[in-house]
């Protein structure tokens, strides 16, 4: 299902509006601005999430402490979880 379209009017330096224009043409500066606007988007999400990520407490799981534990325990799940499956 295609978005909904909405008008709107932004207000640039000239000087960016042109190099755009240049770049991409001005029949395609709306689809620039939205490919940007997502990317953007989807960076400041990423950003906030990370940041509240980072805010939650420490949590002690004894089987990340170390890169082979942490190993073990991932081989340990998958070997379990293929085991489930086939009975």
């Amino acid at each position: 299902m295609p978005h909904a379209l909405t008008r709107t009017h932004l207000i640039a330096p000239r000087e960016l509006i042109e190099e755009v224009d240049r770049l991409v043409g001005p029949r395609k500066r709306s689809e620039f601005f939205t490919e940007a606007l997502n990317e953007k988007l989807t960076r400041e999400k990423l950003l906030r999430a990370t940041r509240h990520a980072m805010s939650l407490p420490p949590v002690n799981v004894p089987e990340w402490k170390t890169a082979e534990s942490t190993s073990q325990w991932v081989h340990d799940l998958r070997v379990e979880s293929d085991r489930t499956r086939n009975v």
